[in-house]
């Protein structure tokens, strides 16, 4: 699935996904899902996110999430428990997210209409996102 313009909404970011409708594959809504997304966003509204550090496989609501405006656009500074961060460039480009310093590739996968998986060298999070 290929991302397109992102732009910052109520949540974090708003993303498209292109492509024909003979590619489209309908999305199937499981409740228990949705209100697991439901709740990590609204958890993400009040600045924690879940991730996954240092390449560990299991989400926790470990991180806070900051959002800031700059030249470039919305960059989002997810910061972890450790002291450390990570600073993410919402684009305009069709890519979605980069690294905000531009060191290392960022991989956007959809999770749901709602939700994204973002990883980063050893580094994954979830982010509230609206997928069209």
């Amino acid at each position: 699935m290929k991302l397109g313009a992102a732009l910052p909404v109520t949540g974090l970011i708003a993303l498209a996904a292109c492509g024909t409708a003979s590619e489209e594959q309908p999305v199937e809504s499981d409740p228990l899902i949705e209100a697991e997304v439901e709740a990590r966003s609204e958890l993400a509204e009040s600045g924690v996110v879940y991730c996954a550090l240092n390449g560990a496989v299991e989400m926790r609501s470990d991180c806070q999430i900051e959002r800031s405006q700059s030249d470039d656009g919305l960059v989002l500074t997810v910061r972890h428990p450790d002291g450390g961060f990570r600073r993410l460039l919402v684009t305009n480009d069709g890519s979605g997210l980069v690294a905000a310093d531009g060191a290392e590739a960022v991989t956007v996968t959809p999770t749901s209409e709602r939700e994204i998986e973002v990883a980063i060298g050893g580094d994954t999070y979830r982010l509230p996102a609206t997928v069209r």
